[in-house]
């Protein structure tokens, strides 16, 4: 009887030491409400920690934002079920972002967009950037702000500050650029984006948001399917190499036509439409007649499937609407989907493409004593 007193209690403290043991390991982070694991997200580029930040709401919606290229990662909005669901493409650990070249969710700067022949006359001084789309700049060259770190401030469980320190020469542009971008998840469901730069010499300045939208969830699918309103009736027609031509043209009754709310897939592939042709499919500027008013709706998007929509407002003269056309299913996406062709529909509010070659478009010029800035709003609605 002795000796089974001993055994169990010699069970009794090896359990209790197993606890104990077990109590002082580091808990690991729970996953997100989209999946995401924060473990993947953790690392280190030029000096500044990179993690994976969750915004909130009191409505349980949840964003998350890595600040490796300040990327919205996923977006949980409801639908017309109640259920929350991701509506945008990405990668689900930071590696990707680090090593396939893509746009994913990024903030995009110096210069969203394109400049054609990758210079750009400012003074008395041409400005040569580097070449990363044929003999173009795009999304500010080969490492464009999407592929560098932001340093990061939680503000509140709903809002991040990200903070790009942009020195003189970055991808060959001039200046010591601070550009902050805020993210702010607000109880309307809207994801309320900020955007502000000073520099210390003249330089130009175009930021966006690169979201790519899938209102399906289910982005396995193309979204063609999807039905876009575009509050426009001119855009700005390029050349074969996607850089503006200087002309505004008139898009009434055109397949470029977005003002009755139309599916994107209707007339994408519409035969002899030059613009069409050139991009492959819709990747325009359109001229917005929202007279830069951010309280006016300048876009659209709906998906017939769930019902999420998705409202767009900015005080920004242009919105880039994209739809995917150079999305070829070979990205490892988030859940191991590799995203087919026009999966993802970007709707980039900035201003026009190759606008320092063009002095009748709106100004991107930043001098010293002036502040850039840039206010988007993606509002998420439930359509029954």
């Amino acid at each position: 009887m002795k000796i089974l007193k001993t055994i169990v209690a010699l069970v009794l403290a090896l359990g209790l030491g197993l606890a104990m043991l077990s109590s002082c390991e580091p808990k690991k982070p729970a996953l997100t409400k989209s999946g995401l694991d924060p473990a993947a997200f953790v690392a280190e580029v030029d000096g500044i920690p990179i993690g994976l930040y969750t915004l909130t709401n009191a409505n349980g919606m949840e964003v998350c934002v890595t600040n490796f290229g300040g990327r919205i990662v996923s977006i949980m909005a409801p639908d017309r079920n109640g259920e929350l669901r991701d509506v945008v493409l990405g990668f689900d650990n930071v590696q990707n972002y680090m090593t396939v070249p893509s746009d994913f969710g990024a903030s995009i700067g110096r210069f969203a967009n394109r400049i054609g022949g990758a210079q750009f006359e400012l003074g008395d001084k041409t400005v040569q950037l580097l070449k990363n789309d044929g003999e173009n700049c795009l999304h500010g060259g080969p490492k464009g702000w999407q592929y560098q770190p932001y340093s990061v401030e939680q503000v509140d469980p709903s809002t991040i500050k990200l903070t790009r320190d942009s020195k003189d020469g970055d991808m060959n542009f001039p200046g010591h650029v601070i550009a902050v971008t805020t993210y702010k998840l607000t109880d309307d469901n809207a994801i309320d984006i900020t955007y502000s730069a000073t520099t210390d010499a003249p330089t130009v300045i175009n930021m966006t948001n690169h979201s790519y939208f899938n209102l399906s969830a289910d982005p396995s699918r193309d979204a063609m399917d999807e039905i876009l309103y575009i509050n426009s009736t001119a855009f700005t027609p390029t050349d074969k190499a996607l850089i503006p031509t200087g002309e505004i043209a008139d898009i009434i009754d055109t397949p470029l036509d977005f003002r009755t709310p139309t599916a994107i897939g209707k007339r994408i592939d519409t035969p002899d439409c030059e613009p069409l042709a050139f991009a492959g499919g819709y990747d325009h500027n359109w001229i917005l007649d929202n007279n830069c008013d951010v309280k006016v709706l300048s876009c659209k998007l709906v998906s017939p499937v769930t019902g999420i929509g998705l409202e767009v407002y900015t005080d920004q003269p242009g919105v880039q609407f994209y739809a995917g056309n150079f999305l070829d299913g070979t990205a490892p996406g988030k859940g191991g989907i590799k995203y087919p062709r026009r999966s993802g529909i970007c709707l980039e509010t900035q201003n026009y493409p190759d606008a320092p070659n063009h002095p009748e478009f709106p100004s991107p010029v930043l001098k010293p004593g002036e502040t850039y800035t840039h206010h988007c709003i993606f509002k998420f609605t439930v359509e029954k």
